[in-house]
């Protein structure tokens, strides 16, 4: 194969769509449109933070891989330690893979689509039926990861698009209130914009975005690109032709939530405003609409995952076999994907509720690995800077973890005591940005520890 300089305008298109059907999926649709209900009149400064959490960290952590010439997220963070690297790789992967976002896929899909079609005694079976075909398609895939391109950049990202603009379309043309009529909800009437920052967690798109960068890497080697700084440069274009399809789309079903509010009261959660929404200005075909919409934007994303999470644990192990079975690319892609399939049959949302706590501790450490991987250049990505700032960061987001398990599960481990001292001695803990300064803390204790050993 020929060596490239660098990727032709036409690659490059393939490979941010690529990246943008892999991060495109459940509660990229789900999670906006609610914030647009809940928003109501302050919507704009909703919309600047759910994109800084839900576009610009994802598009920077892909970036942080690229700019690090790094070959995988085990890679970047060996520069924090190699037993740190281990388990935060691991644990990225398994929360972003078979433990949350890839059941939450197969759950989000049914719950939107099908589940309004069906009366409450055929659910259970119906979710099993359906659920399997799903997976059975992500296993097909994603044992194909050579041509994921194809798979998602020009079969599977064009029908959703189409079937989404449909319904986008629809709603925003024929509004049913002005948007400055709408009342913001309990949380977002002062401080629309943190609250927002917050509900960008819930796409997991910044965890995410460390974990696709491998993805991308490997598919603008196969274009021919093999020097590290021109796939660095190819991946911060590509991300950013990614980044601003996501936000123009966020911004359309945020509006289209907050509008929806003239119809409808506030959602219990998104995948409903979106029945609701389709079922209004489409009739009888908006729920078939909307079940293709969802189902193919969550297909795509969950074939991303897979292959993701099954490179990434063979190049962890590359060595791990039980007696003569030996752990290869699609033994992992196997495992991740039945998993995946039976954690999905436990329902919506319990998948969501397990989730937040583990997002809640997993965000700071992503966010401050992602800022430190950018500006690493300015202190000479010095591992006393990565330690520093990781240690005040995680023990912050412990709190942070404490604080979103359920109430009994605080009371019987004392955790609320924990959680009251956070909550007095943390600024902007009641805000759920408890780790930023402690994080500041730490890169103060590193710089100064890295100019006293330079002296």
């Amino acid at each position: 194969m020929e060596t490239k300089v660098k990727l032709t305008a036409r690659q490059r298109i393939l490979v941010g769509g690529t990246l943008f059907g892999m991060f495109f999926g459940a509660g990229n649709l789900i999670f906006p449109v609610h914030l647009g209900q809940l928003a109501g009149a302050n919507v704009l400064p909703a919309i600047l933070g759910f994109i800084i959490t839900a576009v610009g960290f994802p598009i920077l952590g892909v970036a942080a891989i690229g700019n690090t010439h790094s070959d995988g997220l085990q890679s970047m963070t060996n520069r924090v330690g190699k037993g740190y690297s281990i388990f935060f790789t691991c644990l990225l992967y398994l929360t972003i893979g078979p433990f949350f976002a890839i059941p939450r896929c197969a759950t989000t899909s049914f719950t939107t689509g099908i589940a309004p079609m069906l009366g409450d005694r055929t659910q259970a079976p119906v979710l099993f039926i359906f659920s399997l075909v799903f997976f059975a398609l992500v296993l097909f895939f994603s044992l194909r990861p050579g041509r994921i391109t194809d798979w998602i950049g020009k079969i599977i990202n064009p029908i959703f698009l189409v079937f989404l603009a449909v319904l986008v379309v629809a709603a925003l043309c024929n509004p049913s209130t002005a948007v400055a009529q709408v009342q913001p909800e309990i949380g977002y009437e002062d401080t629309a914009f943190f609250s927002s920052v917050i509900e960008g967690y819930g796409t997991m798109d910044a965890i995410a975005g460390l974990a696709f960068g491998i993805v991308v890497i490997d598919i603008i080697r196969r274009m021919g690109v093999q020097e590290d700084s021109a796939i660095a440069g190819e991946v911060l274009r590509s991300g950013s032709l990614t980044g601003v399809m996501m936000a123009i789309i966020y911004v359309l079903t945020i509006l289209m939530g907050t509008q929806s509010r003239g119809l409808f009261e506030t959602s219990a959660n998104g995948g409903i405003a979106l029945a609701q929404i389709a079922g209004h200005y489409l009739g009888g075909v908006g729920s078939i609409i909307l079940a293709i919409t969802i189902t193919f934007a969550c297909l795509k994303t969950s074939i991303g995952l897979v292959t993701s999470c099954s490179e990434t644990f063979n190049r962890m192990f590359p060595k791990m076999h039980i007696g003569k079975w030996q752990f290869g690319y699609r033994t992992w892609a196997v495992l991740f994907t039945v998993f995946s399939f039976c954690v999905s049959n436990v329902g919506l949302s319990a998948i969501i509720g397990y989730s937040l706590p583990v997002l809640m501790f997993l965000y700071p450490l992503a966010i401050t690995l992602i800022l430190l991987a950018l500006c690493g250049k300015l202190f000479g990505h010095d591992q006393a800077v990565y330690i520093s700032v990781t240690v005040c960061s995680l023990i912050a987001a412990l709190f942070d973890f404490f604080k979103t398990l359920p109430e009994n599960l605080q009371t019987a481990l004392h955790l609320d005591v924990a959680v009251a001292f956070a909550n007095k001695i943390l600024p902007w803990f009641d805000l759920n940005l408890g780790w930023v300064v402690p994080a500041l803390a730490g890169l103060v204790i590193g710089l100064v520890v890295r100019m006293l050993r330079k002296k």
